[in-house]
């Protein structure tokens, strides 16, 4: 049936309206409050089975996260008329900070359908609220005001394989280049995002006021290139159904898939006082979510860029991102897809949809500050969240983080998360919707690595003699210490040892982090994630043949050696893998003796290689007696 409102204000506050058309009259108007609406899949405040049409002067305002849904099968939009469809998102509150943006409505003129965004006719801001607004101004210059938007910071990022610097690839919205920037006349296609920078008068709202997007949206993907692409709708978007469409995903392999399957949000560092692009620090945080419905996701690892677009030698000085990528993508939110080796475009449907707030866990907003309602983390039942925010995997997952710390005297510290996953649909080969590669690195980083390429998120069927290669590069000598975080699913009682191999040492990272001072070079065979203990690595040991003894009231050490096995050498270490003494050419005897007076207390990794070049380290705790 067609619903059609004349000369009514309709305002629906507690119960779901659901139509099959809906129809507001010219001067009439619907008010949709969201605040007394649980998020879920199935359900909104407004649901439309077919189109909606707004007559001129007519209006659909959407407020306190109310969403519509329109579930129309067909792949052709129908909505129409020239009234408008009414929706808020906030941005940064920052005049030198980027969001990245997509519309959830275009212009309200022509005849049937979706249709462009133009920013000067969509984008208005608050001047009485509920619903009293004005089109927001537009300035040419590089800072926006309380009341206009810098026209210069608009623009789109479609990835070309002509191009060898991506930075080409940023096109001012409406054609312009780089130096020109935006045109707030400039057109845009549903689908696609666009970058825009904040004003200083606070945590600015906008409101998007339009014809309502709907039905399928395609946008261009070049293979192995990224798109800034984000969601056209005025209701949130569920990440796993639009990445595993498989008009999307493709083959399940890397070389058949239409795009990677991996969402990139941009994260700027707060406190951004500059224009200038080699004073930008931001970076990319990295999403995806398998079939099953498990996140994965690691923060932005912020880097300083250079004049040309490129990432700068050191990252930058205020560490990580602090925004954790969710299921349900909220209302104007823009963010990176890459395609994969068969990519053509990508497709973004009504079956994609859901009512999901953005003030619920599942949900977040990539922007410098944002709030959210504590009370929800455990109320949602589609999805469990740690303290930290993390997602809690079923119970045939197991997942750890390894924070992979530097510490370049202090300046320019950060840290890269990497995130590894184990399930037993996982290969050795690239896994869809569990795996991510890092978008850019710097001089100084970490990685996992397949086919010699660097992920952020990696795969495995768990089992416990894996050796899986963790590769360290610096620029200059640091200290790099690696950290165990959000172990989920493993017995308290199974180590998850890094392994210096190098130093020959094992390091249970679920009792202690690892700190080790690098020189400058690229480590891409020193280090491993290792589930045994292989110390004792052709010739097991127990304690009648080999004992290692800290004696703290002596200040000796002693190795006894009883069946005087024939020892090559001995060294001792701290915990930050830093050589305290390396004796070598050793005679065969019963007892080894070493003063240990002048260390510091602390922990401390003996060393002995046997001349068959079997190995056995022991830990040591050193205390001075006073």
């Amino acid at each position: 049936m067609k619903y059609s409102l004349s000369l009514l204000l309709l305002t629906i506050c507690s119960l779901s309206f659901a139509q099959s058309d809906l129809f507001v009259s010219n001067g009439s108007y619907v008010y949709v409050d969201g605040t007394a609406f649980a998020s879920g899949p199935n359900v909104a405040p407004l649901y439309v089975t077919d189109d909606v049409n707004l007559d001129t002067n007519g209006h659909l305002y959407l407020r306190n996260d109310a969403q519509l849904l329109q579930s129309n099968a067909t792949t052709t939009s129908t909505n129409s008329g020239a009234g408008q469809l009414s929706v808020h998102q906030t941005g940064n509150s920052n005049t030198y900070m980027y969001n990245y943006w997509a519309s959830p409505v275009g212009q309200n003129t022509g005849g049937v359908g979706n249709t462009a965004l133009i920013p000067s006719n969509v984008m208005y801001r608050e001047t009485g609220a509920p619903i009293t607004s004005t089109n927001y101004g537009f300035v040419a210059g590089y800072d926006g005001t309380a009341t206009q938007i810098s026209s210069y910071w608009l623009y789109s990022f479609i990835g070309l394989p002509t191009t060898t610097n991506a930075y080409e690839d940023w096109i001012g919205l409406g054609g312009g280049s780089i130096p020109l920037g935006g045109d707030p006349n400039g057109t845009l296609a549903p689908g696609y995002g666009f970058s825009m920078k904040g004003n200083p008068s606070g945590a600015v709202k906008y409101d998007f006021r339009g014809r309502a997007n709907n039905g399928d949206i395609t946008v261009t993907l070049n293979p192995n290139r990224e798109t800034l692409v984000g969601n056209p709708y005025p209701s949130a978007l569920d990440a796993l159904e639009f990445i595993h469409d498989s008009r999307n995903s493709g083959l399940a392999d890397y070389s058949g898939s239409i795009m990677t399957g991996v969402l990139k949000y941009w994260e700027q560092a707060p406190g951004a006082t500059s224009h200038v692009l080699s004073n930008y620090v931001g970076g990319y945080a990295l999403y995806t979510i398998s079939a099953a419905g498990t996140d994965s996701f690691t923060p932005a690892a912020f880097s300083m860029y250079l004049l040309d677009g490129t990432v700068a030698g050191s990252p930058g000085a205020v560490g990580t991102g602090t925004k954790v990528g969710r299921r349900y993508i909220p209302v104007g939110q823009g963010f990176m897809v890459e395609g994969g080796a068969s990519a053509s475009s990508v497709t973004f449907s009504n079956s994609h949809r859901a009512f999901y707030k953005q003030s619920g866990a599942s949900s977040e907003f990539f922007k410098t500050s944002s709030t959210k309602e504590e009370t929800d983390i455990n109320t949602i039942p589609e999805a469990r969240y740690t303290e930290e925010g993390y997602n809690i995997v079923p119970e045939d997952f197991k997942r750890f983080r390894i924070n992979v710390g530097f510490d370049n005297n202090g300046n320019n510290s950060y840290t890269r998360q990497l995130l590894m996953n184990f399930h037993h649909t996982a290969t050795d080969g690239f896994d869809y919707g569990l795996e991510a590669q890092i978008s850019e690195q710097v001089s100084s980083d970490a990685n996992w690595t397949l086919d010699g390429t660097p992920y952020a998120i990696q795969a495995f069927d768990y089992n416990e003699e894996l050796k899986i290669p963790l590769l360290v590069k610096v620029n200059n000598q640091q200290l790099v210490r690696f950290g165990l975080y959000d172990v989920q699913n493993f017995d308290s009682s199974q180590p998850i040892f890094i392994h210096d191999i190098e130093n020959g040492l094992f390091v249970n990272l679920q009792d202690q982090a690892y700190e080790i001072t690098l020189e400058p070079g690229n480590y891409t065979d020193r280090f491993e994630i290792v589930f045994q203990d292989q110390s004792l690595s052709t010739e097991e040991f127990n304690d009648v043949d080999f004992l290692v003894i800290q004696n703290n009231n002596t200040s000796q050490l002693t190795i006894l050696n009883p069946n005087q096995l024939e020892v090559k050498t001995i060294a001792l270490f701290d915990v930050s893998g830093k050589i305290i003494f390396n004796e070598n050419n050793l005679s065969a005897q019963d007892r080894y003796q070493f003063s240990t007076k002048n260390l510091s207390e602390g922990v401390y990794i003996t060393k002995v290689t046997f001349a068959n070049q079997s190995t056995v380290s022991k830990k040591v705790v050193v205390s001075q007696k006073k």
